[in-house]
């Protein structure tokens, strides 16, 4: 399961980026060969910079030049009294008690732990306001954990090893009397070594400011770093985003915020810019001279299962579309970066969306699941769960066409699609190609479809993000035969064939990435005020005027009025034809 992911040659570049101090990294033993090598020949200068509490927290780092590896106080990086016993890494999950933290968070950090990924001194602390004991919080994180990665005999070992560097803390989220009891315990484990500490932020937003305030202030590594993984949502708009990121910078610097969104580390996500740039059939097809429409396509086949009430707040714009879905389009349409160092790609991620046009009503259509009896079984609708809101016209779904108003892209639609209670589980792009110009066997037959327009099936590539992870390209063919008859297949590349080891959990790389300082995948500050500006308009637009959603039952492919969304550009939507029911 070794965590993979792009991978990062300093010595092609110059690079000038901002790391935190006492940034040198050990080895991770049974990880990747590229990133044991990276981290064993980096060499950097660092300049100890120092946050409002005085504890110095970030330096400027200028990996393979000729500056000598000597900060200004003098010391070597990395030398001194704390680099002789070695460094450790503290992490904290902040709301340990959640479900994110029990189903997601905690079985991730065993899975790295499993794969020797972790460093070789690390612990981990919950923290949350409910009363616990070291050993209770084992218990409930041990019934999580799985060996689901390979089945070799000493799971049960490495997972009572995991577990023994488990221990908890019980505080408020606003105390800084309970961080700072926290700061003591943290102490004690890391004695004679380098302090670095990641804070994992699975709370609601609403208090994210409070626990960064309490923890930067009583609870920040002394010398090492201090870093903190905020989960969305980032604010509900412009305007509540712009503040959130505000008042987190009051006690942060913005390299030690890091904003996760795990479908970014999705392996299928992750595989784009490497299908797109180091594969010459498909870079020189990556515009609009050749591609006719982009969709990106999420669908979930259940509904929202008793969480109403916290969906109700932001709907599914909010949850999927302006975040996970625009990430992944940003990542597509992007400009070829300048290397693959984080802040080239976020830079020309950036880049794109402000190239976009802001949503307009008229390109969104919303829809909301209403019940429905399927096979003799009755499934509830969005307004029949009692947390919802009496008469809320929150979406559950919604589809919209965005434009990028750049040379590549210009006049190319990019449609997005996602749902919930629909007929299928589902996320992938869909990318449709022009039509063959003078096409020689437009008039001929498909085979077993004599009324199929040979002309209108055009090329598509597809990658399935999830389920069952896939690249697939459709394209015509001859039927074997004497006669001429066409037919429209697939090659494909599924990736439970192709590579038999399990996919790692999208947690797994993002947290991995954290402790290391990588953050190409994690977003950074006006690439979030980009992205609401997109989509700031037309939500307040749907929430003054109280648009009403489109009802569709529960377990079908959706409003209506999607498709003749669609139909507006002469597209139509990928998932939904009839040669293509998802599988191979």
């Amino acid at each position: 399961m070794a965590a993979t992911g792009l991978g990062f040659h300093p010595a092609a570049f110059f690079s000038a980026h901002l790391r935190e101090a006492g940034a040198k990294q050990l080895p991770f033993r049974h990880c990747s060969h590229h990133r044991i090598n990276v981290a064993r020949t980096r060499r950097a200068c660092l300049l100890r910079a120092k946050s409002f509490n005085g504890h110095p927290q970030i330096g400027a780092s200028f990996s393979n030049s000729n500056v000598p590896a000597e900060v200004l106080d003098g010391r070597a990086a990395g030398d001194g009294p704390p680099e002789q016993g070695g460094s450790t890494v503290s992490i904290t999950v902040v709301g340990a008690s959640g479900d994110l933290a029990k189903k997601k968070i905690f079985p991730a950090l065993f899975a790295l732990f499993y794969e020797d990924c972790l460093p070789e001194h690390f612990t981990v602390f919950g923290y949350a306001r409910s009363k616990m004991s070291d050993e209770e919080l084992r218990n409930m994180i041990s019934m999580t954990l799985t060996c689901r990665i390979d089945k070799r005999e000493n799971c049960g070992d490495k997972m009572e090893q995991f577990l023994q560097r488990c221990f908890y803390q019980s505080g408020q989220y606003n105390s800084e009397d309970g961080f700072a009891e926290l700061d003591r315990k943290l102490k004690e484990k890391e004695a004679g070594k380098l302090p670095n500490r990641l804070f994992y932020l699975s709370i609601p937003p609403n208090i994210f400011v409070d626990v960064v305030r309490s923890a930067s202030r009583t609870a920040s590594s002394s010398s090492g770093w201090t870093r903190f993984i905020v989960e969305k949502p980032f604010g509900r708009d412009s305007e509540s985003s712009g503040e959130l990121t505000r008042s987190l910078k009051m006690y942060l610097a913005e390299e030690q915020i890091f904003r996760i969104d795990h479908y970014l580390g999705k392996e299928l996500v992750e595989n784009l810019s490497v299908l797109r740039f180091s594969n010459l059939v498909f870079e020189p097809l990556w515009s609009r001279n050749y591609i006719r429409n982009v969709q990106l396509i999420f669908s979930e086949d259940f509904g929202t299962e008793g969480r109403g009430g916290y969906f109700d707040n932001y709907g599914i714009i909010r949850d999927i579309m302006q975040n996970h879905l625009l990430q992944i389009l940003a990542l597509f349409a992007m400009e070829t970066p300048v290397s693959l160092d984080a802040e080239d790609i976020r830079n020309e991620k950036v880049k794109v969306l402000r190239s976009m046009r802001q949503l307009k009503l008229e390109d969104v259509v919303v829809g909301q699941y209403k019940g429905h009896i399927r096979a003799g079984k009755s499934f509830p609708g969005y307004a029949d769960d009692p947390t919802v809101p009496k008469g809320s016209v929150t979406p559950t779904f919604a589809a919209a066409a965005l434009f990028i108003d750049n040379a590549r892209w210009d006049g190319v639609p990019f449609l997005m699609k996602a749902g919930k209670a629909l007929h299928t589980r589902r996320a992938e792009i869909r990318v449709q190609f022009r039509r063959v110009p003078g096409n020689l066997y437009r008039r001929r037959r498909a085979a077993g479809a004599a009324d199929l327009d040979v002309d209108a099936a055009t090329n598509e590539l597809v990658l399935r993000v999830q389920p069952d992870e896939a690249i697939y390209l459709k394209i015509n063919n001859k039927v074997p035969g004497l006669g001429m008859r066409l037919d429209r297949s697939d090659l494909n590349l599924l990736y439970s064939e192709r590579y038999r080891r399990e996919i790692p959990d999208a947690y797994e790389r993002l947290l991995l990435d954290a402790i290391e300082g990588e953050r190409r995948l994690f977003i950074r500050s006006d690439e979030l005020d980009a992205a609401w500006a997109i989509f700031t308009p037309v939500l307040r637009e749907l929430e003054e005027k109280r648009v009403a959603p489109e009802l569709y039952p529960y377990g079908s492919r959706g409003p209506v009025g999607a498709h003749y969304l669609a139909a507006n550009y002469n597209v139509r939507w990928g998932d939904i034809t009839s040669d293509d029911d998802g599988s191979f």
